[in-house]
């Protein structure tokens, strides 16, 4: 993993977690902030004596770095295999500043916003608005910084940020945790092979997605219908066995692990509506699950 410092006392951890909420993974933030150390390393010494802060000049730097990453092809996953899901990250590393006081709804964003669930919802987003989004809404930024990272006037950047905003209502329920009674009666659900009790936490439509990325098995559509997404869940864990499906905390609120010799093989993520698990999201693919190996 990177070092937590850089330059001048630049914190490295906080940008790979600006970085991170824009791009979604954990390897791909670390290039982009990576590149943004190779640009200050280009820079000559008049260079750097221009640069009077270079806590924002790498926080600028490091998401037009991301921005070009989203405007790219190759970031649409369009040769992916299967379903496209976030990295879930297993602790705090990568926060962004908490809010003591001011809207509870900002608040919630700001803790969620390293959840698979918001990740997946911000994948809908235009890379200009994820960008306005995470630097505005997450990270705090002044609009007019925002409009310099964009090339936009600040007019344009907070239409961006509210249009960004109303993706994430739109979304659902996405920007507070699973109630963790939730979760956990999912879980004994699961272990038990109760499908009766999971048709009744589970939605009528919900959907679940799994990300195997062509390495660990996972289904390759998306599974529709309380019934079928019951039978998915239970009939995952009988193949497995032993494998658990333990409840943790993590940065974004209570996750399922499934574990297995103390290795996490896989996270499940619910995403609630109502007090019913309107979605299940499942990351099997391994090169996701870094922060979750022993260490």
């Amino acid at each position: 993993m990177s070092q937590t410092s850089g330059p001048m006392g630049v914190d490295r951890d906080r940008l790979v977690g600006l970085a991170f909420r824009m791009l979604g993974t954990v390897a791909d933030a670390e290039d982009a902030v990576q590149e943004a150390f190779v640009r200050w390393y280009r820079l000559d010494d008049a260079g750097h004596e221009s640069v009077t802060n270079p806590v924002g000049w790498f926080a600028r730097t490091t998401s037009r770095v991301c921005l070009d990453v989203l405007k790219s092809a190759p970031r649409r996953h369009d040769t992916y295999v299967g379903p496209w899901l976030p990295e879930p990250v297993a602790d705090g590393r990568y926060g962004a500043p908490t809010l003591q006081d001011g809207d509870p709804a900002e608040r919630a964003v700001r803790s969620e916003s390293v959840s698979m669930a918001l990740l997946t919802v911000m994948e809908s987003m235009t890379p200009a608005e994820r960008v306005a989004f995470v630097l505005r809404d997450v990270f705090d930024v002044p609009v007019a910084e925002v409009a310099d990272v964009l090339d936009r006037s600040p007019g344009a950047v907070r239409q961006l940020a509210s249009s960004a905003r109303a993706r994430v209502a739109a979304g659902g329920d996405v920007s507070g945790a699973p109630d963790p009674s939730l979760t956990a009666a999912f879980q004994r659900a699961a272990v038990t092979g109760d499908v009766a009790e999971l048709l009744r936490l589970l939605h009528p439509d919900v959907t679940l997605l799994s990300d195997g990325g062509g390495i660990a098995r996972a289904a390759l559509n998306p599974v529709r219908g309380a019934e079928k997404v019951a039978r998915f869940v239970v009939g995952v864990l009988a193949r497995q066995a032993p494998t658990t499906l333990r409840v943790r905390e993590t940065p974004s609120g209570v996750v399922l692990t499934f574990d297995r010799d103390g290795v996490t093989s896989g996270v499940l993520e619910l995403v609630t509506d109502g007090g019913a698990v309107r979605a299940v999201l499942v990351q099997w693919n391994p090169h996701k699950l870094r922060t979750w190996r022993p260490t």
